[in-house]
């Protein structure tokens, strides 16, 4: 009796223990290592790393509680995770799109950086190593103190970004490459198949990515001309000319950008004449603000081309009572940058540099 009696309260005391146990695993209390999250764009791609945040607290970290040689989950709590949008490169090696655990393996001189299948373990207690994906090796460096352990992306550029954990006084950087131009076609094909692919600015857009890009530009002349097809505007044809342009075709180039002006309203052209300012062709903005002059005579924008028409013969008193008619016709919104060059004019600052 005596012993029954005894398994019975072993029983639920063990019972009481664990629904305890799952209790506190299921309340939402504040955690010693706090959750955060962190995501940068690299092109179009996100790169999400999702952790949570130990604290150094006067510990001894490295070969301490973090031990040497062994699999660590990459920060506290449930394991670190880390989720791509699109394929990517570590180190250049490829690693699919998709959510990975990460562990590390830290040693004095360098560390094993593991993208694992599983991503919703706790901790690396049930780590196994058959379900890697990719595994790479980086060297640590120092980093100034980290109480608190922090993923940040350094490093960045249009196609690339450095992932680096930082915590005590070391810092462990990865690698992360994206295949933009690829990526970005891709892309460019799913949303072309939507209410996107009715609109010129859609294919316009499209062009000038890989105009701005100088990749491809073949891709981006077929863009160009779909934008052309769904409706010719100024824009269109003036970036079709411009990849023309940059693929060495100028001909072809000026003949756009001659059908492009004919459409063009008197604040497209005024903008086009200061970018081949900005490109140091000074005599071809000059030629574009004396056809503005002739096209829209009375247009506000064109007294501002004319200011610097006489700014270019050096005649500043001509110059100025342009920019004050500009001033006069301006709209509200337009009126404070219009002030600025008038102070230039009076001044005697060539506003046309």
């Amino acid at each position: 009796m005596y012993q029954r009696r005894f398994l019975l309260l072993a029983v639920s005391s063990v019972f009481v223990a664990s629904l305890c146990f799952a209790q506190s695993a299921l309340l939402d209390l504040p955690r010693k290592s706090q959750h955060a999250e962190v995501t940068q764009t690299i092109g179009i791609t996100n790169v999400t790393l999702n952790y949570s945040r130990p604290s150094v607290n006067g510990r001894k970290v490295w070969g301490g509680i973090v031990p040497y040689g062994e699999v660590w989950r990459a920060g506290a709590n449930e394991n670190t995770i880390i989720t791509f949008t699109d394929p990517v490169s570590i180190e250049g090696k490829p690693l699919d799109k998709g959510t990975y655990g990460l562990f590390m393996i830290p040693s004095e001189d360098q560390w094993t950086v593991i993208f694992s299948k599983t991503s919703t373990a706790w901790g690396a207690f049930t780590y196994k190593p058959g379900e890697d994906v990719l595994r790479v090796t980086v060297k640590p460096g120092p980093a100034e103190f980290h109480d608190a352990m922090v993923y940040d992306f350094d490093d960045l550029k249009p196609d690339s970004a450095v992932v680096t954990l930082r915590w005590d006084k070391i810092a462990v950087p990865f690698k992360v490459s994206v295949n933009v131009p690829q990526i970005v076609e891709q892309s460019l094909n799913k949303q072309l198949r939507g209410q996107a692919q009715y609109l010129w600015e859609s294919y316009d857009d499209a062009a000038n990515y890989f105009l701005d890009a100088k990749t491809d530009l073949p891709e981006g002349l077929k863009y160009a001309d779909k934008s052309i097809e769904n409706e010719e505007r100024y824009d269109n044809l003036m970036t079709k000319s411009q990849i023309l342009e940059a693929m060495g075709k100028t001909d072809e180039a000026k003949t756009y950008q001659a059908k492009a002006l004919q459409k063009a309203n008197a604040p497209q052209m005024y903008t086009y004449a200061r970018q081949l300012q900005r490109a140091h062709k000074q005599d071809d903005a000059f030629a574009i603000y004396r056809d503005l002059a002739k096209k829209y005579p009375s247009d506000w924008i064109t007294y501002a081309g004319e200011a610097r028409l006489a700014v270019g013969s050096g005649n500043y008193d001509e110059a100025l009572k342009q920019m004050k008619l500009c001033l006069a016709n301006a709209p509200d919104n337009q009126k404070q940058g219009v002030q600025t060059l008038i102070k230039r004019l009076e001044d005697k600052q060539d506003i046309n540099k």
